[in-house]
């Protein structure tokens, strides 16, 4: 098992998602395999499906002026996966008090097997790209939510 991305917090346990894919023609190699660049692209397949699922898409922050650029993104590559292959992304939204996002993915193979893990930290700034000190009030309700297992 590979050491956490994010330390435990003071606050709820992570919110989950997970989506199915197969990887496509264009996203391997010469060898067969996935070229090494695709996974961040896996990544994000996992966080779209979290804020589907919970709310937090980007259109959602977009509509109250933030934006979530990626600060830190972490990828640690265990078992290639292959043309036509189906996966499962797996994206944990993780607790945290600052105006971020803590995410870590896991990529499994059709036959189970861990391919991919990895996390980003997102960080929350105006249009402007100033760095927010506090999420928005939607962000801080949804968190209320959260906190008190209304989610």
């Amino acid at each position: 098992m590979l050491k956490p991305y994010f330390k435990d917090q003071d606050g709820p346990p992570p919110l989950k998602a997970a989506c199915r894919r197969v990887v496509r023609l264009e996203e391997v190699d010469a060898l067969g395999i996935v070229w090494h660049g695709r996974y961040p692209s896996y990544f994000e397949d996992g966080r779209e499906e979290l804020g589907r699922r919970f709310g937090l898409g980007y259109t959602a922050f977009s509509a109250v002026g933030v934006i979530l650029p990626i600060r830190r993104l972490t990828v640690d590559y265990l078992s290639p996966l292959k043309y036509l292959e189906e996966m499962t992304i797996e994206a944990d939204l993780h607790w945290n008090e600052a105006a971020r996002l803590n995410i870590a993915y896991r990529v499994f193979g059709a036959d189970g097997r861990l391919a991919a893990s990895g996390a980003t930290v997102q960080m929350m700034v105006d249009t402007d790209g100033g760095l927010l000190l506090e999420a928005p009030a939607f962000y801080r309700d949804f968190q209320a939510r959260w906190r008190e297992g209304r989610l």
